[in-house]
């Protein structure tokens, strides 16, 4: 079908004249409706925790154990847990991040409201359609006053273009599109924390395991111990130079190493399913974990972002941000949905009783038209969803606050376990040096006969004791670290987006919406 454009120009014009001026008054100088979105102030605090921190936190003279210092307004490194400097931990999260379904699912949340977002901004410009029909029908003799008469058959051909524009006059239409493009905000702020969340997993499970296994050697070193001070007494009862409580009690001390055991096996294995699951694998096809915490270095410097920063680098408070942001624009999408709604629509075609005869001149047809449309009544419907959009941002507030909150408990959180664990590990690693003099005395005491046996078993226990509480304060430095990053943010800004051109979509819509209020004569 070939329509002129001069005949639909001339036929828009002669439409055009018809068009009462107050509506065109109104396309011209249409607004948004509803409040304005203004991001939330970051709290007025200076620091994180009630006291000043220390310059640098406790050291002790073991691996693992160095000092610690809090560079404050330092930035973030995008792949902060390369600071441990292990190249296992490092294919572990590179695996992670190439085979989390958690990861893609996110992705795709992020593609699916991008791509939403796109199609709303459609809504600012004229629809286009074509129609093309063909129907054959009888009219009744009636209906030309003669009723006996036998009703006319023929056919009849439809060729018809029509344009339909909906003026957004109150910016309903507006706040739709706004509304899409803070859902794009908050599922790309989504995926970031799917992101962090888990290299922070990977780095926490993957120290926890190289805990446990510290700790279950030395699990198994004091049961067998426990077990040589038990058959030592077996012999001296035998021969009666012990009572037999005193085997009993060592028995019941052997019995409590051994049950120490199974729950740290139990917790390596639980680890391992769980770095399987995160690193997109099922728990028979755990990937091999040979890092032990003496292949971990502890970052010495600890970039720490000043209080009015944390609320920008958080992924959480993101999205919270842009969850209030959809929920301002929705109060506006819900006001507009009580105003008029004025629909402009062309129609431009030809009809004839033949096929040849569709495109012949003079058998042209045309209609322009105007509607507006004004709400009147219907039940307290739209008054009650503008209340219910009103309390869902009240809502939205409420749970943004609620984020803040937390976001700044969990920086608190981990730079006190950053200070107390320091000093945790100096106290074990004196008490483990301790227990090792102890030992060395007892051991040389034996050797010249001055102890018995027995003694010096006590000893090495009390050793093994102190070592498994050793590996588990090296271990909680480590993991806290990693607290302290993931509770910054994770240094996320410092590198491209993970989905190309997703962080763009709100400045891309943004653009197209201008130009198109710009075409229709709509201001903000």
């Amino acid at each position: 079908m070939t329509i002129r454009s001069k005949n639909l120009s001339s036929a828009i014009k002669r439409g055009l004249k018809g068009l009462p001026a107050a509506s065109l008054a109104l396309l011209a100088a249409g607004c948004a409706v509803g409040p304005n979105f203004v991001r939330p102030a970051a709290p007025s605090v200076r620091r994180y925790t009630e006291q000043p921190l220390p310059a640098s936190t406790a050291s002790a003279d073991v691996a693992g154990g160095n000092a610690q210092r809090f560079l404050i307004g330092a930035d973030i490194p995008a792949q902060w847990w390369r600071l441990f400097r292990s190249k296992p931990l490092d294919a572990l999260i590179e695996e992670a991040l190439a085979s989390s379904p958690t990861l893609r699912a996110a992705q795709a949340a992020l593609t699916r409201a991008k791509e939403s977002y796109l199609a709303s901004v459609g809504s600012f410009f004229p629809s286009l359609s074509g129609n093309l029909q063909a129907q054959r029908q009888k009219s009744s003799g009636a209906l030309s006053g003669t009723p006996r008469a036998p009703g006319a058959l023929y056919n009849l051909y439809y060729a018809q273009a029509q344009v339909s524009y909906v003026a957004d006059v109150f910016g309903g239409v507006r706040r739709q599109v706004e509304e899409s493009g803070a859902a794009v905000d908050f599922q790309r702020d989504e995926l970031e924390a799917a992101y962090l969340t888990l290299t922070a997993n990977v780095v926490t499970t993957t120290v926890n395991i190289a805990s446990l296994a510290s700790q279950l050697q030395a699990a198994k070193e004091i049961a067998d111990v426990d077990a040589k001070i038990v058959e030592i007494v077996r012999r001296q009862v035998a021969v009666g130079a012990a009572a037999p409580p005193e085997l009993l009690q060592q028995q019941a001390q052997l019995a409590q190493a051994q049950a120490a055991i199974p729950p740290l096996r139990k917790q390596i294995d639980q680890a391992q399913n769980l770095l399987a699951a995160l690193t997109g694998r099922f728990p028979s096809q755990s990937p091999p974990v040979d890092i032990s915490l003496d292949d971990l270095r502890l970052p010495s410097d600890l970039p720490l972002s000043v209080p009015s920063r944390l609320v920008e680098q958080r992924p959480d408070v993101r999205a919270a941000t842009a969850q209030l942001h959809e929920a301002s624009a929705a109060i506006g999408v819900a006001t507009a949905n009580m105003l008029p709604q004025i629909t402009l629509t062309a129609d431009i075609g030809t009809a004839a009783s033949t096929t040849g005869a569709l495109f012949s001149t003079g058998n042209g047809v045309w209609s322009i038209a105007g509607g507006l449309l004004q709400p009147i009544f219907k039940g307290g419907t739209l008054l009650h969803e503008k209340r219910a959009a009103v309390a869902a941002y009240e809502q939205a507030a409420a749970q943004y606050r609620s984020t803040v909150l937390t976001a700044f408990q969990n920086v608190a959180d981990a730079l006190r376990a950053l200070t107390n664990d320091a000093d945790a590990l100096k106290a074990q690693r004196k008490a483990e040096r301790t227990a090792r003099h102890s030992l060395d005395i007892s051991e040389r005491q034996y050797a010249i006969g001055a102890i018995a046996y027995p003694t010096l078993l006590q000893a090495v226990l009390t050793y093994q004791q102190a070592r498994s509480a050793l590996a588990e304060a090296r271990g909680a430095r480590f993991a806290d670290t990693a607290a302290l990053f993931q509770a910054l943010g994770g240094g996320w800004w410092n590198r491209p987006p993970m989905l190309a051109g997703s962080s763009q979509a709100s400045a891309e819509g943004q653009k197209v919406a201008t130009a198109a209020q710009l075409k229709t004569g709509a201001t903000e």
